[in-house]
């Protein structure tokens, strides 16, 4: 099985507000990305490959209501809360936060979890407290990875190492995922590399050698789960990415870096269609 996910992040707000979204009016953005993208997914084997898209919660009914009849898509969202409602329990006092409880509700099928969007920002609260410890990080990723779970969704795992870590990247890399994944149904996981030191304008971009060689070492430590790569599947990288046995797919965000920069559903069509050229048997 190959996945293929997207993640949309912020990509929804007007160009005229500071951000990206060129393509639809807000209201419609969620469902006019689905509508846009699933017919051309369909030609794909669904039991070769599947295909997530992780919205912002604004768009997630939208999105869940515009998938066709066997549409190929499939609705994530951008985390979940570390608590959830239950019987009995909490039944909703969760203000700006998001349950995996209503993750499930609005139709979603899977989370991601521990992007290093989220890690930067947990870090930098608990930094505000005088916490420094990092496994206090990974150990807030599992609460959400383990409720996720709990609420039948899949889980889309982040980690990757930052520069200032790259001389002990096995360490860290072996942290977050011995903490991160303690006591969870792996089954319901994958896990999605980031080479955060090398991902942005001006970085050098990580090598197959040096992919390679991070994909074994999660396999070999979580007993086999299928990775991909979450430093942005391109055009540019898919042939290369799509050669290293080990790597089982790919993450997409942004799919135009320069001019007028930001996420379009036929060059999105592109990179799945240039990533599972190379994969001639998904074909």
């Amino acid at each position: 099985m190959k996945h293929l996910y997207l993640n949309l992040k912020r990509f929804d707000v007007p160009v005229e507000f500071g951000g990206v979204n060129r393509i639809a009016p807000v209201a419609d953005w969620g469902k006019y990305i689905v509508e846009h993208t699933q017919e051309g997914l369909k030609h794909y084997d669904p039991n070769q490959v599947e295909f997530v898209q992780y919205f912002p919660e604004a768009h997630i009914l939208g999105a869940v209501s515009a998938r066709c009849e066997n549409s190929p898509v499939q609705v994530g969202a951008q985390g979940v809360y570390r608590m959830d409602t239950a019987v009995g329990g909490n039944f909703g006092a969760f203000t700006t936060n998001r349950p995996a409880s209503i993750v499930k509700a609005m139709g979603c099928t899977s989370a991601i979890i521990g992007h290093c969007e989220e890690r930067n920002d947990k870090a930098g609260i608990l930094a505000e407290a005088g916490v420094t410890d990092t496994a206090a990080v990974n150990r807030l990723l599992n609460q959400e990875i383990r409720l996720a779970i709990g609420q039948g969704l899949n889980v889309l795992y982040c980690i990757g190492e930052k520069s200032e870590e790259q001389a002990h990247w096995e360490q860290v890399l072996g942290d977050q995922l011995s903490i991160g994944l303690e006591g969870v149904d792996t089954s319901k996981v994958v896990i999605a590399y980031e080479p955060i030191w090398s991902i942005g304008p001006g970085k050098t971009p990580a090598d197959k050698p040096y992919i390679t060689k991070i994909a074994r070492f999660v396999k070999e430590r979580t007993g086999g789960l299928p990775v991909v790569y979450g430093g942005g599947l391109k055009v540019d990288n898919a042939e290369m990415l799509a050669s290293i046995d080990e790597i089982d797919g790919g993450l997409i965000a942004l799919t135009r870096f320069q001019g007028e920069i930001g996420f379009y559903p036929d060059e999105f069509a592109q990179i799945a269609a240039a990533y599972f050229a190379a994969k001639e048997e998904i074909l």
